[in-house]
């Protein structure tokens, strides 16, 4: 079990997704360029088969913004966006209105 404590260390932030591009050493992955208004990041993403590159861009996001970067079959990952999914369905976090980027989530 993680404590509050635990959770309180994680920070999460409002992104826009400003580029789509597939990972040039996966078919199911994503490198996403996000906008945190002050700053961008690169966020590696399973989310190929679930969403188009239309649907994605100009999309706000959850971030997990103080992730440790990991390289994921060879591209840098700078954060992790959050998603929902059951047995069929992939679903993106995203606020249900439009959030000043960088804003924090609590």
């Amino acid at each position: 079990m993680a404590t509050i404590e635990d959770f309180r260390k994680l920070e999460f932030r409002i992104a826009q997704i400003k580029e789509v591009n597939d990972h040039p050493n996966a078919d199911k992955l994503v490198v996403l360029i996000l906008d945190l208004g002050d700053r961008q990041k690169q966020v590696v993403a399973g989310i190929k088969a679930h969403y188009s590159k239309e649907e994605l861009l100009g999309k706000q996001v959850v971030v997990v913004d103080n992730l440790d970067p990991v390289i994921l079959r060879g591209v840098e990952s700078q954060g992790m966006i959050l998603a929902g999914s059951d047995e069929n369905t992939l679903a993106i976090i995203t606020p249900t209105k439009p959030l000043k980027l960088g804003s924090i989530v609590k």
